[in-house]
């Protein structure tokens, strides 16, 4: 069989393949077991042959997997595989639809992430949950005790702080059974703020044993946890041609609806990895609040910008200009230079 071409739907124990050859005619339809996938590929297609999957839970590990073993492995988001879906969808039309997608000669394809790339991510991922966690705890604690009549103050830390002062206090109106209750609330919130700087930690550690993320750190507005997240994205940058477009696949380029010659710039498009995109505006946030104290090129950009817009459009501004500058130090192994970031040439 010469086949050139092959769509999977993959999922956890059971993955269809469509192959077609050179012409796009049909060669091969099958529904086989995880056990057997693999095997029965590597068996029917030469080296060379092109393997897609969507982008999606495990379509990493198996085009690592494949790629070692010679064949040239194309990963699409979900939403462009989407309108070669024929008529009622099942999995093996999700095959087909893969296979006629990976195709096409102006499809954009999801760059394969290393192990290390996926290392870096799920940490981030496991922390930006237990954030997620703590601020629930949070609200969870001034909730109950509102309801005896206490208003908890604003911020984490002010709340750790008058959590042991409500304990302790035996005139504040709490019973024995919430008191011991509210102890274990403040149990809890102390293990997640351990589990937090437990990872905070480690991130740091591998920040200081990454080359890549210790240039990184050479840029304004970002810090550890956004040098450590901008290195496991950008990998060696040499998924995205230019700086825009990773500016681009995280969101903080402008949307565009354009018609009958009229082009009409919306508001940043936010598709993308939102955590990434979140750190690096907190980042430039904290750069403008420092900006108005310095007299630098980019502290002057700023303030001139900040003039006339709205601060979130600055910070977003911003934002934009460290995405594409971190692509050109990554992609091009050098060293930050502040020229980039402040009226240099475009990247």
């Amino acid at each position: 069989m010469n086949i050139t071409r092959v769509g999977v739907d993959i999922a956890k124990s059971v993955f269809h393949v469509h192959a077609v050859d050179r012409h796009g005619n049909l060669v091969w339809q099958a529904k086989l077991k995880r056990n057997q996938w693999v095997a029965a590929l590597t068996e029917r297609l030469a080296p060379g042959a092109e393997i897609g999957m969507e982008a999606c839970a495990s379509s990493h590990h198996w085009a690592r997997e494949f790629n070692k073993r010679g064949y040239r492995v194309k990963l699409i988001a979900a939403q462009f595989v989407k309108p070669y879906v024929k008529s009622n969808k099942n999995d093996l039309v999700d095959a087909e639809a893969i296979c006629e997608a990976m195709s096409r000669p102006g499809m954009r394809f999801v760059a394969v992430k290393t192990v290390e790339q996926q290392d870096i991510q799920a940490a981030h991922r496991i922390r930006e949950e237990l954030v997620g966690q703590r601020t629930a705890k949070s609200n969870q604690i001034r909730g109950l005790v509102g309801e005896y009549g206490i208003v908890a103050p604003v911020g984490i830390r002010q709340l750790r702080r008058a959590l042991p002062q409500w304990l302790e206090d035996g005139e504040n109106g709490l019973t024995d059974n919430f008191r011991a209750l509210l102890a274990d609330l403040a149990h809890d919130l102390r293990y997640l703020d351990d589990r937090i700087a437990d990872l905070d930690e480690k991130i740091e550690a591998s920040v200081k044993n990454d080359p890549v993320a210790r240039r990184l750190l050479e840029l304004r507005g970002v810090g550890p946890l956004t040098a450590s997240a901008l290195a496991g994205a950008l990998g060696d940058g040499r998924s995205f041609s230019k700086g825009r477009d990773f500016a681009a696949s995280i969101g903080l380029t402008p949307r565009q609806h354009s018609t009958g010659g009229k082009d009409r710039l919306l508001g940043i498009s936010k598709r993308g990895d939102s955590y990434l995109r979140k750190l690096l505006v907190h980042g430039a946030r904290a750069v403008i609040h420092h900006a108005k104290n310095r007299d630098d090129g980019l502290s002057q950009w700023l303030k001139t910008l900040s003039a006339r817009k709205h601060a979130n459009v600055v910070a977003v501004a911003l934002a934009n200009k460290t995405a594409r500058v971190a692509w050109s130090v990554v992609r091009n192994d050098t060293a930050y230079d502040p020229s980039l970031i402040c009226g240099g040439p475009a990247v």
